[in-house]
């Protein structure tokens, strides 16, 4: 008899999550569970349900797909979770996989390449879009300030780039922090720490040094 892969598809549009579940469900060993929301889906496995595998949204209200799957991961951590979306995940890329998610699944994705990254990933595999594994080695980025006889480096981590990125396109803290999933005090403490590596006390002079030293990208902002 062949083993049946249970999984849990957390999304708040009904069509998705029932459009999802009819085609997946055409393989013989998947089952699939779909609710709306996160709310439900931490009921679900309060109530001693288990799943092989999970898959959320990301952006859904009240309990967005980072933080349900940070909340899963506190008591269930090893649970393989990947991220159902249709939006551009890069600037979330390195918390996402801090919190524990497993893969990316864009939801343009031809039907047989979800089926596979389903069964790479119950196989214990990490699924990600190929445009993201150069991530994997990005930690500090360092740029050369100073003269040559005095030659000093200004060390910019991913996530004060992505910060820097958005102030440079006019957004307001508030705004950042919700793109990010951070809170707002979060925000503002990494602006303080960019501000001081970068010797500068506001958002434009920040922006000005950031574009000198190649920190963000022009193009953007045309």
């Amino acid at each position: 008899m062949i083993p049946i892969a249970t999984i849990l598809l957390v999304d708040d549009h009904p069509s998705v999550g029932e459009g999802t579940k009819q085609r997946v469900e055409r393989e013989s060993d998947f089952q699939v569970t779909v609710v709306e929301s996160g709310t439900e889906a931490l009921q679900l496995l309060a109530q001693g349900q288990f799943f092989d595998l999970m898959l959320f949204d990301l952006n859904m209200p009240v309990i967005n797909g980072l933080e349900l799957t940070r909340r899963i991961m506190e008591t269930h951590p090893d649970s393989i979770i990947l991220i159902y979306t249709g939006f551009d995940i890069a600037p979330n890329f390195n918390i996402l996989i801090e919190a524990g998610v497993s893969g990316f699944v864009n939801k343009a994705t031809s039907w047989a390449r979800l089926i596979n990254i389903l069964r790479c990933a119950l196989q214990g595999e990490t699924v990600l879009p190929t445009m993201l594994v150069k991530e994997l080695r990005r930690t500090d980025i360092k740029v050369p300030v100073g003269s040559n006889d005095s030659l000093e480096h200004i060390s910019i981590n991913q996530r004060e780039q992505a910060i820097l990125q958005e102030i440079a396109q006019g957004k307001s803290n508030k705004e950042i922090a919700a793109m990010m999933f951070m809170s707002q005090r979060m925000i503002e403490y990494n602006l303080s720490k960019i501000f001081e590596k970068l010797n500068v006390s506001s958002r434009s002079e920040a922006i000005t040094e950031a574009k000198k030293h190649g920190l963000i990208q022009e193009t953007k902002f045309e």
